[in-house]
């Protein structure tokens, strides 16, 4: 395909480490555009189509036959690409294609952050696969930052064990951190930075009103 990105205005991601309280944000800017009349689709990365499902749970929870296999930085980097490859085709562009709205756990950025911040993988590589496999970029963000010891300390608090990448060390994180900070900064019209350290309730309160002004920014898609 063409190796050009383009932005569209009703794809909305959330991106954030762990224990930043993505799913109540999901939920509650969800219901804000269900109530303006709007179809909306939610999905996650990866995953997000049975087969991008598959890879998930190959990168994140592996299975007896390959779990004491270590799994290299870059065979994650395309894994999870390959998995956005089959998401964007099958899920997110049919979606966009018949005028819903597409709001996802995690896109492209999650990989500048992980695989670029955390493993140390070259940008520039992937931003070459984002233009050749993707070619799509939200056309807003919203980044929920918390502090890693504070969302790490939400994160043991869940039922479930940490899965491969939870179970990285602190200063993994703190270089996810840094880059997905970096990357609201240089790309301040896509990126929203939220303040995740407060409660549930006032991190959905505070997306909801940053997804409110921003349909009203875009005119006829709110």
């Amino acid at each position: 395909m063409s190796a050009a990105l383009r932005r569209h205005p009703r794809f909305i991601s959330l991106e954030g480490g762990e224990g930043a309280g993505k799913t109540t944000a999901l939920n509650a800017i969800r219901a804000a555009l269900q109530a303006r009349g709007h179809e909306v689709v939610l999905t996650r990365e990866p995953g997000g189509t049975p087969l991008a499902e598959r890879i998930r749970a190959l990168i994140l929870t592996p299975d007896a036959e390959v779990a004491n296999e270590p799994l290299s930085a870059e065979a994650e980097l395309l894994l999870v690409f390959a998995a956005r490859a089959q998401h964007v085709r099958q899920q997110i562009e049919p979606a966009l294609a018949r005028g819903g709205y597409v709001l996802s756990d995690r896109f492209t950025d999650s990989s500048y952050a992980y695989q670029g911040g955390g493993r140390g993988l070259d940008p520039a590589w992937i931003a070459d696969l984002e233009r050749r496999a993707v070619g799509l970029q939200p056309g807003l963000t919203l980044l929920l930052d918390v502090d890693v010891a504070v969302g790490r300390a939400r994160a043991s608090g869940r039922d479930l064990g940490p899965d491969r990448i939870e179970s990285e060390q602190d200063d993994f994180f703190q270089r996810v951190r840094a880059v997905f900070r970096d990357r609201a900064t240089d790309d301040p019209a896509r990126f929203q930075l939220i303040d995740a350290s407060q409660d549930q309730a006032g991190v959905a309160a505070q997306v909801v009103a940053a997804v409110t002004a921003y349909l009203s920014k875009e005119g006829g898609n709110g």
